[in-house]
Order: structure tokens, then C-alpha cells, then sequence
């Protein structure tokens, strides 16, 4: 086995390491320069296709699920938002083939949009935790998240070769009503010339099912996607890219707000049942860019390298709630539109004794938004805008980062952003009732971050260093008027100023031949972070946004892989968190620190993978665990009650076999036993149970 192979499992700890595909893992958003994993000075993770594959992983979201730091709850199967390090939503960065996905329309709390990326279509996922917002601006906080999508391999062909290939991929799961997963993808080109991507996936998920709650109806949805990709080589040192996805799903079920949710008893956790007909989602997502990247290797090239890249999205988010049998304006439908245009710009040049990598970013939203109430007879229509109509929102920014090098042991990075940010409203309803129209709002920010690799040997090293974040208000922030937890109305508040973070990092990391390992300890200082705040002590008040005073998270992250035997790989991780904050208990009432609502509570994991000597069949069985989570208070708990037991989360212990098998140089197999024990479990803060047992199986023809 190469020893380049072992390394990567120190941040994918779950991959097989003979199934990647890479012998020099290059990390890309750690510092926006090519660099080797084994030199990034952050926590990272690099999870890849068949990682995805290899580990039946149905989404973005899922892929993180065995990766230290990460909590990752689902309020309903078709969404799905990780905690990293204690933070989700808006509060974490999405990029995909480095484009934000993030907008100005994204909620407090756990958002949906993560799980509109099209798990098939990606070629690999890098997770930074922790990276703060020098290189990527604001939201990135807990963690950025890049996912790239899969591209045609021209520039490995030989020059002027024709070629062409693609693949098939069915998938089936058995668990409920079964889920019919298809994929097809196929490329062609010229070596050294250009090529084609193009791939078509069709899914239909099915109902799934646990052993207490039993068949969880409504949980199932379908899903279209599609991922084209042209790349040209206009010298041979620079590509010019087209690309086009696009992401359909409809009728996602918020199965915990609705009567097929009957309730969960598990030990004495009781978690309420749902209380309305319906409450379901329709999800749009469209992404193109054009991008042009190169480099020069030059001894006296003022630019080294660089990407200039103009993208647009269109990202269309469809609600409809019908409350009954509750009273009143039961009916309620929302809708919300942004087109974003995006530019980015990144340079690198050799300045002194280090490189320094900057340039600037622009991102641009146009929001359309709509929303009624009525009653079940239609005699009761009320507008109710989901956030401000006809609005707009410019984000900014400018940064630099230097590289340095001052000796073979030691690398040192440090790095400032400016960053500008504007709102402009159009119509909207206040928290007060009062309809208003046309305001504007802008907020800017310097924030730095440094940070360093020691070498102590060949072997080990140190990383670490001091990050800061900034987050300005969005438009949900502003003017939302949504629905969150259990059914409360969460109103936006224009009186609320930016947030800010800073986060300390120490870790340590060992490579060798046959064991891997890593550790980093992390403490984030939080200051005016943006939160709901209550109306009224009474239950169900609606809440307000506001400035909440200073808090804190701070936790510690491990994982490793030891290749104890040639065929045998034992991998594993275990992560923990710790954070309060300080919150008014309602608008004009006394202050209080909380635990923050959604920590990871000790969650571990262990793999042990068994490889034929021929490489062609290997085995796995799996061991995922987490403790009980109940650092929550009555009123939170309360709050939310369909998603949150009373007495807290339960704890859970799963277990998993998979094993796949290259049966021909064509036909690639795999099939899975998930929670073979049945274990009755939910995540943290999710709407729903997981999935009881259930089998996985898995075609592959290439050609």
C-alpha cells in the first residue's frame, strides 16, 4: 500500500484507503492556494466520492455524519443542516466548486439549503472548521464547507486523444417504502484539449421507518438534478470553465409539525406528536459560473496564479402550512426567490521570502418574496411576506493572505479582510404590525487571523492559531416573518448590529506509514451573536430578533487510523463541546446564561475494515455512538417539544456492515446492513427518528 494512501484517513477517518483516488491530497479552501493536507494549520477533513459511495451517504449533510465536530440534525429527511462546532445555518459557510451558496435570505437556526447539493455529483467535500472570515468573508464561523463537483479528466489524457466514457449507478434502500436512487454520467473530449461533463440523477425516497415510531409517512420525496460541465484548455497552462446545476425536490414533509408525527416515547423522553395537516416544502436551486484559471511558473511572474470567476444563482423556496384543525387563518403559503451574481477574484504572487494570495469578492442578491394567510374557507386573505419584498443585499469583500516560510520546520500564515455589506428593503411588515418600505442599512468590518504549522519531526506537528469572524445582519435578520421550532412566529428586528467571533485553535498531528493521528482542542468567543428572543414570558409568544450578550463554546476533537495488519485498518473518532450564552429570557426582562440549544454531545466512532489482498472486496463494520444530550433548558425544551424530548436527547448506539466488491473491470458492488440492532434513535435537536434497519444495495457499470 503506498504510504501517501494512509494520511488521508486522518481526515476522512471513515474512507477506505484503498478506494481513494488521489495519492496527493491537494486542499484548496483551508488558504485558497493549492496546498498539501498534511501543511494546512486548521482542522480539516477531505471526504471524497467514494467515501460517499463506499458509505451509502444520502446527502451532503449525512457525508459529515463521521467526521469529530459535527452534529448533524435533520428536521425533516429531505433537510438537513450540520452544527459545526456548535453552529449551523447561516452561521456556517456552503461553497460549492467555490461559489457561496450562502444569501442573504438564510434563517437563524438550521437551514434547508444544504441538502439542495447533489450528493452523486460530488467529486470530493473539504470541511475547514473553524476558518473564520479573512479568506471567504462573512458566515464562516463554525466551519466552510466546499463541495467540488465532478469534471472530466481531460488534462490526464494524452495530448490530442479522443475519448469517451461514463457510468451507470443504481441504488436501492430498503428501509419503509423502499427509495430508488439513479444516476448517469458520461464525458468526452480531446487530451489536453477540452472536455465534457455531463450527469442526470432521479431519485424517489421513500417512507422511512423506525422501531418505535414505526412508518413515518410523508417523509418521503422526489429529486432531480443535473451537472454540466465544459472545460478548455486556452494554453497549457490555463482552463476556461462553463458549468450548470440544478437541484429539484418537492413536496418535503416537516413531518414533526404534522398528525402523521404521533409522538415519541423513548425511556421516559417523550417528545410531543405534530399538530397540523401539513407542512411541506418545495426546493429550487440552479447554479452556472464561468471561470477562467491559470498559472505561471516563471521565475519573474508578477502573478503565479490565478481564478476570476462570474456566477449566477437562482435559489426558489416554496412553503405551505395547513394548521387545521387548528382555528384561524390555518392556510398559510410563502414563497421566496434570490438570484444572486457573484464575482470573485483570487491572485497569488511570491512577495519576499512567502507567497501572498488576495483579490475580492462581490456577491449581489435580488429577493422576491410572497405570503398569505386565509382560512380554510378563503374569506380571511391576509398578505404575509416571509422576509422583505423586492429587496436587495450587497456583500463585499477584500482580502490578503501572506504565506511564509521561514525555515523547513515552520510555516506562519496571517491575513486581514475588509468587508462591506448593504441592505436594501422594499416592502415589509415590522415586528410591530407596521408596514414599511424602502430602508437601507450597511455595516463594515476589519477582521484578521494568524496562524502557524510546526514540523517537530517527520512524523508530527503542531498547528493552530487565532481566527476572527464577522457576520452582518441579513435580510432575515431584518424583516423575517417565519414560522420556527415547534410553531412559533419568528419576527426579524432592524435594530440588530453585527455579529462577531474569535476563535483559538491548538492541534496536533502524526502521519506514518501505518497509524494516523489527530487531535485539536478549539474555544470560541462569541459577542452579539443574533437570536430570538420571546415577546413575553408566556408559552408560544412569538420572538424577536436581537443582540444577545457574550457567550462562549469550546470542545476537543479526535480521530486516527491504525493499519495494524496489511489487510486490516482500524479507524475512529470522538468529539465533545461545552458553551453558554447570555440571553434575555423575553424583550425587557432580565438576562440569563443558557447552554447553547444544539451542543454535540460525546459522540464517537470506531471502523474496522478488512481488504482482500487483490484489493478488489473489502468489509467494514461500524460502531456509531453518542451520549445523552441534556444541556437544555426547561424553556427551550418547551419551545420546541417536537423535536426536543422532554428530559433531553437520548442517547444511542448503532452498528452497520457494508462491503463492496469489484467484480469485473466494469461492475462495481456494494450493499449495506444499516442499525442492524433496530436501535430506536434521533439526532440531537432533529424532527424526526432516524431510520431503524434497513439494507442498501448498490450497481455501478462503467464504460
Amino acid at each position: 500500500m503506498n504510504k501517501l494512501k494512509l494520511p488521508i484517513a486522518l481526515f476522512a477517518v471513515s474512507t477506505p484507503l484503498c478506494a481513494q483516488n488521489f495519492l496527493e491530497p491537494l486542499v484548496v479552501t483551508a488558504t485558497r492556494s493549492s496546498l498539501g493536507a498534511q501543511d494546512v494549520p486548521y482542522s480539516l477533513s477531505l471526504l471524497d466520492s467514494n467515501h460517499l459511495e463506499d458509505n451509502t451517504r444520502r446527502t451532503l449533510p449525512d457525508a459529515l455524519q463521521y467526521t469529530p465536530g459535527v452534529l448533524v440534525q435533520k428536521t425533516a429527511h429531505g433537510h438537513g443542516s450540520p452544527f459545526i462546532r456548535g453552529f449551523t445555518g447561516r452561521q456556517n459557510l456552503l461553497m460549492v466548486d467555490g461559489v457561496r451558496i450562502n444569501n442573504s435570505t438564510f434563517r437563524s437556526g438550521p437551514v434547508q439549503y444544504w441538502n439542495t447539493i447533489d450528493a452523486l455529483s460530488i467529486d470530493r467535500i473539504e470541511l475547514v472548521r473553524s476558518q473564520g472570515s479573512v479568506l471567504y468573508g462573512s458566515d464562516a464561523i463554525g466551519g466552510t464547507v466546499n463541495a467540488f463537483t465532478k469534471s472530466s479528466d481531460f488534462r490526464t489524457r494524452p495530448d490530442g486523444q479522443v475519448y469517451h466514457n461514463g457510468s451507470a449507478y443504481y441504488e436501492y434502500r430498503s428501509n419503509g417504502q423502499g427509495s430508488h436512487v439513479g444516476r448517469l454520467e458520461t464525458e468526452a473530449g480531446v487530451g489536453g484539449k477540452f472536455g465534457v461533463w455531463l450527469g442526470l440523477s432521479l431519485k424517489e425516497f421513500g417512507d422511512i421507518e423506525d422501531s418505535a415510531v414505526g412508518l413515518m409517512r410523508g417523509t418521503g420525496y422526489p429529486e432531480e438534478d443535473l451537472d454540466f460541465r465544459f472545460d478548455y484548455a486556452v494554453t497549457p497552462d490555463s482552463t476556461l470553465t462553463l458549468a450548470h446545476q440544478y437541484v429539484n425536490q418537492g413536496n418535503i414533509s416537516r413531518w414533526h409539525r404534522t398528525l402523521n408525527n404521533p409522538g415519541w416515547n423513548h425511556g421516559g423522553h417523550f417528545a410531543a406528536p405534530g399538530t397540523w395537516n401539513a407542512n411541506d416544502y418545495d426546493q429550487e436551486r440552479s447554479l452556472t459560473y464561468l471561470r477562467y484559471t491559470g498559472s505561471d511558473d516563471r521565475a519573474d511572474a508578477p502573478i503565479k496564479n490565478w481564478s476570476a470567476t462570474l456566477s449566477y444563482q437562482d435559489i426558489a423556496d416554496s412553503e405551505f402550512q395547513n394548521r387545521l384543525p387548528a382555528g384561524g387563518s390555518s392556510i398559510r403559503r410563502s414563497h421566496i426567490d434570490v438570484r444572486t451574481l457573484g464575482f470573485d477574484l483570487t491572485l497569488e504572487s511570491e512577495i519576499g521570502p512567502g507567497r501572498l494570495v488576495y483579490g475580492f469578492d462581490y456577491y449581489h442578491d435580488d429577493v422576491n418574496s410572497s405570503g398569505s394567510r386565509n382560512n380554510p374557507a378563503g374569506t380571511n386573505f391576509q398578505e404575509s411576506l416571509p422576509i422583505a419584498d423586492d429587496s436587495s443585499y450587497d456583500l463585499l469583500g477584500v482580502f490578503s493572505n501572506y504565506q511564509w516560510t521561514p525555515n523547513e520546520r515552520l510555516d506562519v500564515s496571517a491575513g486581514l479582510r475588509y468587508t462591506y455589506a448593504r441592505a436594501e428593503l422594499g416592502r415589509f411588515t415590522d415586528n410591530t404590525g407596521t408596514p414599511r418600505a424602502d430602508e437601507s442599512q450597511s455595516w463594515d468590518s476589519v477582521v484578521g487571523s494568524v496562524r502557524g504549522l510546526y514540523r517537530i519531526d517527520e512524523a508530527w506537528s503542531l498547528f493552530g492559531g487565532v481566527s476572527q469572524a464577522f457576520r452582518a445582519p441579513n435580510l432575515d435578520d431584518l424583516s423575517g416573518n417565519l414560522t420556527s421550532l415547534a410553531g412559533t412566529t419568528a419576527l426579524g428586528s432592524t435594530n440588530v448590529n453585527p455579529e462577531e467571533f474569535l476563535t483559538y485553535e491548538l492541534g496536533l498531528r502524526h502521519s506514518s506509514e501505518n497509524f494516523s493521528l489527530q487531535t485539536a482542542v478549539f474555544y470560541t468567543d462569541i459577542s452579539d451573536v443574533i437570536t430570538g428572543v420571546r415577546v413575553s414570558p408566556a408559552p408560544g409568544a412569538a420572538s424577536i430578533t436581537t443582540n444577545g450578550g457574550d457567550g462562549y463554546i469550546y470542545g476537543i476533537e479526535l480521530e486516527g487510523a491504525w493499519r495494524f495488519e496489511p489487510q486490516w485498518m482500524l479507524t475512529g473518532f470522538a468529539s465533545w463541546q461545552e458553551g453558554r450564552n447570555e440571553t434575555p429570557t423575553f424583550i425587557g426582562g432580565p438576562t440569563t446564561e443558557r447552554p447553547i440549544t444544539r451542543q454535540l454531545p460525546l459522540t464517537g466512532s470506531l471502523a474496522l475494515r478488512w481488504t482482500s489482498e487483490s484489493e478488489k472486496f473489502w468489509v467494514e463494520g461500524r460502531v456509531l455512538a453518542a451520549a445523552k444530550e441534556d444541556r437544555i433548558t426547561a424553556a427551550d425544551q418547551a419551545a420546541d417539544n417536537q423535536r426536543i424530548p422532554t428530559g433531553g436527547t437520548p442517547g444511542y448506539i448503532v452498528t452497520s456492515l457494508r462491503a463492496g466488491w469489484q467484480a469485473t473491470e466494469n461492475l462495481h458492488l456494494t450493499a449495506a446492513l444499516e442499525n442492524i440492532t433496530d436501535e430506536d434513535h434521533r439526532n440531537h435537536g432533529s424532527g424526526q427518528n432516524e431510520s431503524g434497519f434497513g439494507a442498501v444495495c448498490g450497481v455501478r457499470y462503467e464504460w
